[in-house]
């Protein structure tokens, strides 16, 4: 079990904050990572991932959300898709530069505030 007051926790959960937005965080804390289950794997992805991999220098976090999108279209992860587009439009990709055919129901949720 990660140690949520460890710095790497710390810095991974301000890196999470930062690339989903603090709306997000919150309605996901409330719905999903209110499950005892779900807290222990966004505890695991905060320090691991966000915290440990994530904050590694090299790339910034607008390199890094790329990365993401076209792995995850390259694999067809749709729902790993739809997050990573939303953290690469808050780093400041355009619409122009991210379009794929699933991005347009992400960019016409984010536009709406509902999803899918």
């Amino acid at each position: 079990m990660p140690d949520t007051k460890s710095e790497t926790y710390a810095k991974g959960r301000d890196i999470r904050r930062q690339l989903l937005g603090d709306d997000d965080v919150a309605e996901v804390e409330r719905t999903t990572y209110n499950d005892p289950i779900m807290r222990k794997f966004i505890d695991a992805a905060t320090e691991t991932v966000f915290g440990a991999l994530w904050s590694r220098p090299g790339l910034d976090l607008k390199t890094r959300t790329l990365v993401c999108v076209v792995s995850d279209a390259a694999t067809g992860r749709d729902p790993e898709l739809a997050i990573h587009l939303r953290m690469a439009l808050r780093q400041g990709w355009t619409e122009e530069e991210l379009a794929l055919l699933t991005a347009r129901r992400v960019f016409a949720e984010t536009k709406t505030g509902a999803r899918t």
